[in-house]
């Protein structure tokens, strides 16, 4: 190799450069270096074929930020070169990877693109991974990436997906990846991630590899590995459990042939509580219980006895005479049913004729759950990060934040938990109830309040009513930010809105400028700049209460809420109208023929 200095114009970029891209990259950060002290890094560069001409293998950015400085100041240019021999591609590649990986580490879909080159250049994963200090492992967890959809591996190198949810596609066939898609991009629905993809996946429980006692290579049934090759899950569950159950088998006859007192199978719908038994080795009577979890899992607990056993060995050990018998419970369980539901009665009735203490109740399980309570906040997350600091930016959203904050406190909760009402029942639930106990009505109400604020679903159309109810003006609490104006994109709608903020005149004539132009105008209009005439408290139709739309061709959400609250209600009054007439109706008599027909004198 030799360092050389040339001209900028006897430079262009190589295709194998590693971050080659159709655009120009960001060079603020170095220009001002560059244009100052020039170049101070060699490039990396071979001849290209032509005549005095080089590719730039690394060192792309630097050339750029070259070129750009060369126009501001002027000047003529050349950079320090390394001229590399003409080796074959894959030479050329991986000292491009290597120089950017030096540098800065590049994402791993961008990885995945220069090794996917480097495998069809001739290198083999063991080459790749002594070339880049990586693992074997490591180089086929990122080419496996290449199983993936297109759209996926985007969506990862944009860090819109994580790496678990990523992980987990790798196990999906094409087709579930294209219905993964399909609701990824549905802004109305909800795509699974992580655990729960897992889920989605495999209809309901995945049970992996990982927990199997029997050898894999026996199996008969399908296993579905993830491209990394480090999980596997079975697809069938009942096959998975017929092998799984004649391993526990064997296991508990060799227990048994050991000298256990016995080898006890918990099934999985059974409940079982190992803090429930004491130790006891096997030359006093020790049990093994083998616990079977629905995730697959067999768990052996080995030399245990039950808790009223050792109570009774206690007792031998001090002398204390034992019964013969366990002691029989006071009440069957069928008598404690009968006592359990006539109590539950009566205290259901004085909780109806105490709104006081049912409003207290109510609270706690509104905010811990129940065996028949589940309420779940609504999620305010959406994957454009944009929408989501606007949300968080609003004064709204602060106000709500600083009462939830207030109410956590006063309830003896963590000031900094995210929603007061959990999508979980707890063991919370009774010692809430009587901080509950302590506290006004006034505040028992607000909990209620912000527990149902958090649980009010979005886009609803109840949000529409309440919204009207409250005669709410949402011009107190939004103004248009650079997140509304990202999302503007239809020029109908676009001039629309000009022509309420700016009239007609000001419309007609920009009606055929660009979609960039027509949200410039509008801005000023709504700031004052540029001479423009300020305009206050403005917002957009469909954000208003009652909404409206800007165009014929529909498709507004909040309108489309609204009309279907409002068909509810008509219907509702509607069927009351038909309700009362029923029973006002008189007789089918003579007399009632007569009623009927001065019909204008009823209505």
């Amino acid at each position: 190799m030799q360092i050389e200095h040339i001209p900028l114009e006897r430079l262009s970029v190589s295709a194998l450069n590693m971050r080659r891209g159709r655009k120009t990259p960001d060079v603020s950060d170095i220009l001002p270096s560059v244009k100052k002290r020039g170049v101070l890094t060699p490039l990396f560069v071979r001849p290209n074929g032509q005549p005095n001409q080089f590719e730039i293998l690394a060192g792309k950015r630097r050339y750029f930020a070259s070129v750009e400085a060369a126009k501001e100041c002027g000047d003529e240019r050349a950079l320090p070169c390394i001229v590399t021999g003409e080796g074959d591609d894959a030479d050329a590649l991986e000292i491009s990877m290597i120089e950017n990986l030096m540098r800065e580490e590049p994402d791993e879909v961008t990885q995945w693109e220069s090794f996917t080159r480097l495998v069809k250049e001739g290198r083999d994963v063991e080459e790749i991974a002594a070339t880049f200090a990586l693992t074997e492992a490591q180089v086929k967890r990122i080419l496996a990436l290449g199983n993936l959809l297109p759209r996926i591996r985007e969506a990862y190198r944009a860090a819109e997906i994580d790496a678990a949810t990523m992980r987990h596609l790798t196990l999906a066939s094409k087709a579930q990846q294209k219905a993964w898609l399909a609701l990824f991009d549905d802004a109305d629905a909800y795509a699974p991630r992580g655990g729960q993809l897992k889920a989605w996946l495999f209809g309901g429980v995945s049970i992996s590899t990982a927990v199997a006692l029997f050898e894999l290579e026996s199996y008969p049934g399908q296993i579905v590995a993830d491209l990394f090759g480090e999980d596997g899950y079975f697809t069938d569950s009942d096959a998975f459990w017929e092998a799984q159950m004649a391993e526990v088998e064997k296991r508990k006859a060799a227990y048994l042939e050991a000298g256990w007192a016995d080898a006890v199978i918990v099934p999985s719908i059974e409940p079982f509580s190992i803090w429930e038994f004491d130790h006891a080795p096997k030359r006093k009577g020790g049990r093994v219980y083998i616990q079977l979890r629905a995730n697959g899992e067999a768990i052996f607990h080995e030399g245990y006895i039950t808790r009223r056993e050792a109570q009774a060995a206690a007792k031998r050990a001090r002398g204390e005479q034992v019964d013969a018998k366990p002691r029989r419970p006071e009440l069957t369980s069928t008598l404690a049913s009968y006592v359990d539901l006539h109590r539950h009665a009566v205290v259901r009735e004085a909780l109806a004729g105490n709104p006081a203490l049912a409003s207290r109740v109510t609270a706690a399980h509104m905010v811990c759950g129940s065996a028949h309570w589940s309420l779940k906040p609504a999620d305010h997350f959406h994957r454009n990060e944009a929408i989501n600091d606007s949300v968080a930016a609003s004064p709204a959203d602060a106000a709500f934040s600083a009462r939830r904050k207030r109410l956590l406190e006063l309830l003896d909760f963590d000031g900094e938990r995210e929603s007061l009402c959990q999508d979980r029942y707890g063991s919370d639930l009774v010692p809430l109830f009587h901080c509950l106990l302590a506290l006004s009505d006034a505040d028992v109400m607000e909990v209620m309040a912000l527990v149902m604020a958090e649980t009010l679903a979005i886009g609803s159309e109840l949000i529409e009513v309440l919204g009207s109810h409250l005669a709410i003006d949402m011009a107190g609490h939004w103004q248009a930010d650079e997140a509304f104006f990202g999302l503007l994109r239809d020029k109908q709608v676009m001039v629309a809105i000009l022509t309420e903020v700016g009239g007609n005149a000001v419309a007609s004539a920009n009606a055929t400028e660009k979609g960039a132009t027509l949200k410039g105008l509008i801005a000023d209009h709504l700031t004052g700049a540029n001479d423009r005439p300020k305009v206050e408290h403005w917002v957009p139709r469909w954000m208003a209460f009652p909404p409206a739309a800007y165009t014929e061709r529909g498709g507004v959400a909040t309108v489309d809420a609204a009309e279907r609250a409002q068909w509810l209600a008509e219907t509702k009054d509607d069927n009351q109208v038909e309700a009362d007439c029923e029973e006002t109706a008189p007789d089918e008599t003579p007399d009632s023929v007569a009623v009927e027909e001065s019909e204008p004198l009823a209505a």
